[in-house]
């Protein structure tokens, strides 16, 4: 069960990277920018932008596109469902952020940049490189701002993920059980009757191969084929024309100087006296009390704070340290407590704060002073911002001319290809219906292979084969579909047939013999040498086959089983011996429990976000998904 899922490990893990949007690399620069962009859904009153989606979009195609290499096909991008799927999952980490701040999670300024200083993207040498981290960043439009700030808010979303995942149960007994029988070996040897040393002993006749070809002219039809020539265009190849002067960048800086600074951060110390806001009032009234009686003998004595926070601080976070939570910026905190060490001057102590934690002391300790970073640092992070938004403004207004251009003069790609700087190219032979490639996607196509593209020779429409590219293209060749002639298939059919004779008559026989074996003959066969299967290793075994193994009476040994093949015969079966695996081992029985703790945690989680889901008010706009696709 458990090497199965190791098996299959990369399976789903390209499953996952297609359907579970990524924590926080790339592509955040519509973090902060909304505008009034159409609203593909709404998770409890907050919007998913457009953008947002687009570049979610994005991020799963880039990711998919280093991970697959030359298999990748941006066609899948096509599909509404692989759209949808994206969308809900952004739905997910909006819930999940929001469910995440309302149940306390913080993430420290410490976490935040252990992350990024573990990030291999960032790295020189293995070491963090500022300049590295902020070029990166820059490449990508973004400011170090913007990127922290939504690499906090998955930080936040993980925790909550991790509470449930990391909480799984497995007892010892359990484990030790689906050891045994995950492990457990039974020693097999096999015969196969293969159909095609059987093939000598059947007979085609031509009227056979007549019939089926009558029967099945479909499987000979070739399809309607063409040649095409295309222009493309996209936003990079508006990209090297623009321009930038230095009085642009100076004006981007003043007007969002508040993006490229640091934020106020206060480093504050606490004393944590932990009661649940839903304990009964006794409890509340005792915690509380409790409370004041250390906030009285840290405002005695405010240089012994540390001292009182080692020996009763209830949260285990920092009580080891003295209360120190380290500096923090605004919004990292559950609001009460923010709102209070935001209030407080350098050495104060506050009152007490009432959390969803319990009671506070805070002594805030120190002040960070905002700050603006200069000019000349934050120049070529801002030049790679406007570029990226000149590029796209460009795009845009030569997209609309783009698609004008090939319906208005649609006997013609000439026009089109001058107005964006772009060549005409050709492709070669497509058939209808056949596999799509870049830039062939099905969306592209099913608008070329059209009555008005193949009979009435216009252009297609612009489409957009991937996010940001357009291609427009005209028929310069074509092809009508038909049906191969008999002649040419005869051997065709004839191979066919006598194929799937011989599988029959391989299957009659090895059922035959099979009973013989049942019944206690021992007809003489030619069986290989045995060798150990388990349920997870079985290499030769077919699945179906491996469970008829697993589910013989093993009472009375040897015991046979068969089944037919795919596509080669039919396999018989002995198993000669069975061995269980020793349960006592107490390190393979922990390894297992940890496996299905970490099973049991992520079937709690899903569980969670299928309720929190059911509890939320989500509301998807279908229409601007449809436009989307």
């Amino acid at each position: 069960m458990f090497d199965f899922v190791r098996e299959k490990k990369r399976v789903v893990q390209i499953v996952l990277a297609v359907i579970i949007l990524p924590f926080a690399l790339w592509g955040v620069d519509s973090y902060q920018r909304s505008g009034n962009a159409p609203v593909p859904a709404t998770v409890d009153g907050a919007k998913i932008t457009q953008q947002e989606f687009d570049t979610a979009i994005e991020q799963q195609r880039d990711r998919l596109r280093q991970m697959l290499g030359a298999s990748f096909d941006a066609a899948m991008f096509d599909n509404p469902e692989m759209k949808r799927a994206v969308l809900d999952n952004l739905v997910a980490q909006r819930l999940l952020l929001e469910r995440a701040k309302k149940a306390g999670f913080v993430v420290s300024d410490e976490q935040l940049i252990d992350v990024i200083r573990n990030i291999a993207a960032f790295q020189d040498g293995g070491k963090f490189d500022k300049k590295l981290y902020e070029s990166a960043l820059a490449s990508k439009g973004m400011s170090p701002a913007m990127f922290e700030a939504k690499l906090a808010e998955d930080m936040l979303a993980q925790q909550l993920r991790d509470a449930y995942v990391q909480g799984g149960f497995a007892s010892h007994q359990v484990a030790a059980e689906v050891l045994r029988l995950n492990e457990q070996q039974r020693m097999v040897s096999v015969v196969e009757l293969s159909a095609a040393n059987l093939q000598s002993q059947v007979k085609v006749s031509d009227a056979e191969v007549s019939k089926y070809y009558d029967e099945h002219r479909k499987e000979f039809e070739i399809a309607e084929q063409a040649r095409f020539e295309y222009v493309r265009f996209s936003p990079q190849d508006v990209a090297a024309a623009v321009q930038i002067g230095d009085d642009e960048v100076a004006r981007f800086y003043e007007e969002h100087q508040a993006e490229y600074g640091e934020p106020e951060q206060r480093q504050a110390s606490h004393i944590l006296i932990a009661v649940d806001q839903a304990a009964p009032q006794a409890e509340l009234d005792a915690a509380k009390q409790k409370a004041a009686q250390l906030l009285a003998q840290a405002k005695q004595n405010p240089a012994k704070f540390a001292e009182l926070a080692k020996q009763n601080s209830q949260d285990p976070g920092s009580a080891a340290s003295g209360g120190d939570l380290g500096f923090f910026a605004k919004g990292m905190m559950v609001k009460p407590f923010e709102d209070a060490v935001f209030s407080l001057k350098s050495g104060e102590l506050s009152g007490l704060v009432q959390s969803d934690f319990g009671y506070h002391i805070i002594k805030l300790v120190n002040i960070k002073p905002g700050k603006a970073k200069p000019l000349v640092e934050m120049k070529e992070i801002i030049a790679g911002t406007i570029r990226q938004q000149k590029s796209m403004d460009k795009f845009a207004e030569l997209a609309e001319q783009f698609s004008n251009s090939v319906y208005e003069q649609s006997d013609t790609l000439k026009p089109a290809a001058q107005l964006v700087g772009g060549k005409i190219e050709q492709s070669g032979w497509l058939s209808k219906g056949g596999v799509a490639s870049t830039p062939w996607t099905d969306k592209l196509m099913q608008a070329a292979f059209t009555e008005d593209v193949l009979k009435n020779k216009r252009n297609t429409p612009a489409i957009e084969v991937e996010s940001g590219v357009l291609v427009s293209a005209r028929m310069i060749e074509y092809k009508p579909a038909f049906v191969r002639p008999l002649s040419e298939v005869t051997a065709v059919v004839k191979s066919r047939l006598a194929q799937q004779r011989a599988l029959e008559l391989a299957e009659q026989q090895g059922k035959a013999i099979l009973a013989k074996l049942q019944a206690g003959e021992q007809p003489v066969l030619s069986w290989k040498p045995s060798f150990a299967v388990t349920r997870a290793r079985h290499e030769g075994i077919a699945v179906d086959l491996l469970r008829q193994i697993f589910q013989a009476d093993a009472a009375k040994l040897p015991t046979y089983v068969g089944a037919v093949k795919a596509g080669a015969g039919y396999l018989l079966v002995r198993i000669s011996a069975v061995k269980d695996v020793r349960s006592e081992d107490a390190e393979r029985v922990t390894q297992y429990a940890q496996q299905i703790r970490q099973m049991v945690g992520e079937e709690m989680f899903r569980a969670y976000l299928d309720a929190a889901k059911k509890d939320a008010k989500i509301e998807f706009n279908l229409s601007v998904e449809q436009v989307a696709q």
